[in-house]
C-alpha cells in the first residue's frame, strides 16, 4: 500500500512538472521579446521547484560582457542596490572558464554577491547555477536560490537542465529575430533612399522645365501673364518638393547614437558639455529597446543643455541605472535652482522633457529649491 502511495505521488509530481514545462514552452514560443520570455520562465521555475528567487545572466553578443537579463524576487540587498548585480561573480567566472559543468546542489554553491551581506538577504546564501548554451555557444547562466539547505535531487537537476536547454533555444531565437528586424530596417532605409531619388529627381526636372519655358517666353517678349503663370507653377512645384524632402529626411534621419552604445554616447555628451559633467552608470551592459535608448539620450541631452544654459551651475551629475524592469535617468546640478510654483509653461524646457517621458510611458519628477540646485528624474519601464 505504501509503495502504491509513493508511486501515485511520483506520478502526480511528474504530471505537474510536465504541465509546468509545457506552459513554459508555450510562453517561450509565444513571445520573441526576450525579457518577457525570461521573466515568465523564472516565475514558472519557481513554481516547478519551490525556489522563490532566481535570475538570468546573459552574455552580450558583441563583447561577451554579462548583464542581468531577468530577475524573480531578488532580496532587498540586491534589488535596492543594482550596482551589486554588476560585474562578474564566482559562477560567471567559472562558466567563462568552462568549468561550470551543470547545476550544483543548492547547499554547496555560495552566492558570492550575498556572501558578505548581513541585512536584506531574506536568508538567501546559496544557489544552483545552470549554464545556457545554443549550438555550443555560451549564452549565460540561470541561477535559482532557496533559503533552505536542501539538496536538489537528480530529477530536479535534470529538470533544470531541460529548462536551461529551453531557455538557450529561446535566447537564440529572440536574437535571430532581432537581427532580422535590423536587416529589415536597413532594407526600408534603402527603399526610402530610392524613393527620395525618384521623387525629387522627377520634381526638380519639372521645375527646371517650367523655368526654361518661362525664360524662353521672356526672350521672345511674350505675354507677361503667361510667364508669371509658369513661374508660379515652378514655385508651387518647388514648395511641394521641399516638403517631400523634409519628410524624407525625417524618415532617414540617423539615430542620435550614431553607431555608439548608449553609454558611449552619454560619455561623449558629457565630454562636450560646457560645464563639468560626472557620468555614473549602473547596468551599462543592459540591452535596451532602440526607442528607449534614443529617448534616454535625448532626455539627458535636453536636461544637460537646460542646466548649462539656465542653472548657473558649476557641476552636473548624470546617473543612469538600467535593470531588466526599468531605466532611471537622473540629472542634477548645483545651480541657482528655482521655485517650482513659479515655473511657466515652457521654462527650462521642462514641458518638452515631460512630454518625451510620457511618450515612453514613463514617470517624470523634478525637485528644485532656489539657491540649492535642480534634480530631474525620468523612470522608464522596459516591460
Amino acid at each position: 500500500m505504501s509503495q502504491d502511495t509513493d508511486n501515485d505521488e511520483r506520478l502526480r509530481r511528474r504530471n505537474a512538472e510536465l504541465s509546468i514545462l509545457n506552459s513554459m514552452a508555450q510562453a517561450l514560443n509565444r513571445s520573441v521579446d526576450l525579457g518577457q520570455a525570461l521573466q515568465a520562465t523564472l516565475a514558472q521555475v519557481a513554481d516547478l521547484l519551490d525556489l522563490q528567487t532566481g535570475w538570468v545572466w546573459l552574455l552580450r553578443e558583441d563583447d561577451g560582457q554579462s548583464y542581468l537579463a531577468a530577475a524573480q524576487n531578488l532580496p532587498p540587498a540586491l534589488a535596492n542596490n543594482p550596482h551589486k548585480m554588476e560585474g562578474s561573480c564566482y559562477c560567471l567566472d567559472t562558466y567563462r572558464d568552462g568549468d561550470l559543468a551543470g547545476a550544483a546542489n543548492v547547499n554547496v554553491v555560495t552566492c558570492s554577491r550575498l556572501k558578505n551581506l548581513v541585512d536584506g538577504t531574506d536568508g538567501l546564501r546559496y544557489h544552483a547555477s545552470i549554464p545556457l548554451y545554443a549550438h555550443g555557444k555560451k549564452l549565460g547562466v540561470l541561477n535559482v536560490a532557496s533559503t533552505d539547505w536542501r539538496q536538489l535531487s537528480a530529477d530536479d537537476l535534470q529538470l533544470l537542465y531541460t529548462v536551461g536547454d529551453m531557455l538557450g533555444i529561446a535566447v537564440e531565437r529572440a536574437r535571430l529575430f532581432e537581427r532580422s528586424a535590423q536587416v529589415g530596417a536597413v532594407e526600408e532605409r534603402n527603399r526610402l533612399a530610392r524613393e527620395i531619388h525618384d521623387t525629387l529627381a522627377q520634381g526638380l526636372t519639372a521645375v527646371s522645365l517650367q523655368l526654361e519655358s518661362a525664360d524662353a517666353l521672356l526672350e521672345a517678349e511674350s505675354n507677361p501673364a503667361r510667364v508669371r503663370k509658369m513661374v508660379q507653377q515652378a514655385l508651387a512645384l518647388t514648395r511641394a518638393n521641399l516638403e517631400e524632402a523634409r519628410r524624407s529626411v525625417l524618415d532617414l534621419r540617423a539615430a542620435p547614437l550614431a553607431g555608439r552604445t548608449l553609454v558611449e554616447a552619454l560619455a561623449l555628451l558629457a565630454e562636450e558639455a560646457s560645464l563639468p559633467v560626472d557620468l555614473l552608470v549602473t547596468g551599462g551592459n543592459q540591452p535596451l529597446p532602440p526607442r528607449v535608448e534614443t529617448g534616454v539620450y535625448r532626455l539627458a541631452q535636453e536636461a544637460i543643455n537646460n542646466a548649462c544654459r539656465h542653472a548657473h551651475a558649476s557641476q552636473i551629475v548624470v546617473k543612469l541605472i538600467a535593470t531588466p524592469q526599468k531605466v532611471i535617468l537622473t540629472v542634477e546640478d548645483d545651480g541657482r535652482g528655482f521655485d517650482l510654483a513659479d515655473v511657466s509653461g515652457s521654462r527650462f524646457g521642462l514641458v518638452g522633457l515631460n512630454e518625451r517621458v510620457k511618450l515612453l510611458n514613463g514617470r517624470f519628477h523634478i525637485e528644485s529649491t532656489p539657491g540649492k540646485g535642480t534634480r530631474v528624474e525620468a523612470e522608464l519601464p522596459l516591460s
